[in-house]
């Protein structure tokens, strides 16, 4: 059985983007907002959710990285755009919640 996976864009307020995967999406999120590991996201302060999708094999997210990481901005916007027009952070409230059931 393989494991799954799941593509995310997250953002910056001044609207620079990130396009990454991952196994366990709440985790790296946490990473991104907490600035754990050095790079692209901690120095330009990526740290909002934009949008995410989930797939039953790891191998179809990192094929779908690629396939979006060739994409022009203004497509990347209009995919956000269709789950989070406002581009709220999907992810905000997760930490609460966390910290709430430790």
């Amino acid at each position: 059985m393989e494991k799954g996976g799941f593509f995310y864009i997250m953002g910056s307020l001044q609207m620079t983007l990130y396009c990454g995967i991952t196994s366990w999406l709440e985790y790296r999120v946490g990473q991104h907002k907490t600035k754990a590991l050095p790079g692209f996201t901690a120095k330009y302060n990526v740290d909002r959710l934009l949008y995410h999708e989930q797939f039953g094999d790891i191998r179809d997210a990192i094929a779908r990285e690629k396939e979006v990481k060739k994409w022009r901005r203004e497509k990347k916007l209009r995919l956000i755009e269709e789950m989070n027009p406002d581009y709220h952070d999907l992810a905000s409230g997760w930490w609460q919640e966390i910290a709430r059931h430790n």
